[in-house]
């Protein structure tokens, strides 16, 4: 099928990551076919919480902030307060830290199979 369409998808609800103190949501929307170079795609997000989400990428990833915002850090301590608009991109093997002061919504794509994350 040369073209999938998933109509209003920011609206899916998204399932809970399950990380205690966290509340962490993300679901992958939408997947590749090639299995030597599998990409997906699906939003993430992420609620003002007692615990921060540290997350620790097995595959590259980029992000857009489709709505509020997020407190995004890496192990070398740069840390930056990402808003609507801005986009990031997780190297394979870096590990991410990630809070909201409300809530924030990203739209990924991953380099990686579907339900993999």
């Amino acid at each position: 099928m040369p073209m999938k369409f998933v109509e209003q998808a920011i609206k899916l609800e998204l399932p809970s990551m399950n990380k205690p103190g966290s509340n962490a949501f993300l679901d992958d929307v939408i997947a590749s076919t090639d299995p030597e170079k599998t990409i997906v795609a699906g939003f993430f997000r992420m609620e003002k919480s007692d615990t921060p989400l540290e997350y620790h990428y097995h595959y590259d990833e980029m992000k857009i902030i489709v709505q509020g915002e997020m407190l995004i850090s890496d192990e070398t301590g740069q840390q930056v307060h990402a808003k609507v608009g801005d986009v990031l991109y997780f190297e394979k093997g870096s590990t991410i830290t990630f809070q909201s002061p409300n809530v924030g919504i990203g739209f990924f794509c991953g380099q990686r199979l579907e339900g993999d994350a």
